[in-house]
């Protein structure tokens, strides 16, 4: 199924990528007539950006990723079988003069990682990839992140306030001897047991990502989850639930990664240097604008997740809730500077020198001679930009 929403058709003569836009458009889009619209103050396609810069997710459809939904207009193609939607890119309003493409990630790509998307499919410009995730495939997928859209990554451990009332973090569900239930291969729990935080027999890595044994147990378990969207869906959309749960992001108890960075192949560097130069700062700005003011994107996610129809349930609620959370906890914010969307290299160091030693012993070698400033850049964010 291909589903275009267009209130005008973009007839834009320079840009190859729009073609297909407009050739998909509905007949209602032509009756209106044709606008005409011209590049703005930023010409990504001047600055040699590919014509349709496609950036592979992580996930489904959701309010992290509202940076990218926010480089979107009202005029764009749904196609709900490949799981992308494609539209012109717009920095603050204005239109760059190439495409953007926003494939999702996870079910829409057999869980796939996206690193390893990105190298299956030459089309991919760029693919969100954790920090720790680029290190630990520093050999087989190399990747340089360019652009941080999230100073924490979101990931928590949560509990139930009522069960640990005097459990204020993840330290203290190891000192109360909590099971914690996690997702198999999670490197921040490997880490929270080698440094002591957790102990090994705690660990219960046969959870599947449902709520059953959670709301089954009473809460005397603690679980993994994502601060911006279980502690919502937990308290108002999981009805055999239906109260509030305590967290700590896993960035705070000392796992320093960056989520989702926006990453390329290391050759990218060089071949698109011009065209990285010019992109980067507007996915700075366009983080910014989001957050504030988050309706528009937020009203595509919704509408993409209901296209793509991979039992992802997403409503309104998460996506308010999302936003808010991810302010009030730092998730989204400038780093220890006034920019958003940078690196700290001491953060990434002492991420590489957690992760390093994890990686060997699981006879998963990072890349001989790879440096933890290998697989991250400054070079193309603007520090002017930040919230």
């Amino acid at each position: 199924m291909r589903m275009t929403r267009t209130r005008a058709t973009i007839a834009i003569g320079l840009v190859v990528g729009s073609l297909a836009l407009t050739a998909c458009s509905s007949p209602a889009a032509e009756e209106e007539g044709t606008t005409e619209i011209t590049i703005g103050a930023i010409d990504l396609a001047a600055a040699g950006c590919p014509a349709d810069i496609t950036i592979q997710t992580d996930w489904n459809p959701q309010a992290e990723h509202g940076h990218l939904y926010n480089l979107l207009s009202d005029a764009y193609t749904i196609d709900s079988d490949a799981m992308t939607v494609t539209g012109p890119l717009f920095a603050s309003g204005e239109y760059t003069g190439v495409d953007l493409t926003i494939a999702s990630g996870g079910p829409a790509i057999g869980f796939s990682q996206p690193n390893a998307q990105m190298y299956a499919d030459d089309s991919i410009f760029a693919a969100y990839v954790g920090a720790d995730e680029a290190i630990a495939h520093s050999g087989d997928l190399p990747t340089v992140g360019v652009f941080a859209p999230l100073e924490k990554d979101p990931q928590m451990i949560m509990w139930d306030p009522a069960t640990y009332p005097d459990v204020t973090d993840i330290a203290g569900l190891g000192e109360a001897g909590a099971t914690i239930r996690a997702f198999p291969g999670r490197t921040y729990i490997d880490y929270f047991v080698g440094v002591g935080t957790l102990k090994a027999e705690q660990i219960d890595s046969t959870y599947d990502g449902t709520p059953a044994v959670f709301v089954n147990e009473g809460g005397k378990v603690a679980q993994q989850g994502f601060a911006s969207a279980e502690p919502y869906i937990y308290e108002f959309e999981v009805e055999a639930w239906g109260k509030p749960v305590d967290y700590q992001l896993i960035n705070d108890a000392g796992y320093p990664t960056y989520a989702a960075v926006v990453s390329v192949k290391p050759e990218t560097i060089t071949e698109y240097a011009d065209c990285l130069t010019a992109l980067v700062p507007v996915l700075q700005q366009a983080t910014v604008d989001y957050y504030a003011d988050p309706a528009m994107a937020n009203e595509l996610i919704l509408t993409l997740v209901e296209e793509y129809d991979t039992g992802w349930v997403y409503s309104q609620g998460v996506a308010d809730f999302s936003v808010e959370t991810q302010l009030n906890d730092g998730i989204a914010s400038n780093g220890p500077d006034d920019t958003v969307g940078n690196f700290d290299s001491d953060r990434v160091q002492a991420l590489f020198d957690i992760v390093h030693p994890i990686y060997t012993a699981a006879e998963h070698p990072v890349a001989e001679g790879v440096t933890a400033t290998d697989i991250y850049t400054n070079e193309f964010v603007d520090p002017a930009i930040g919230f």
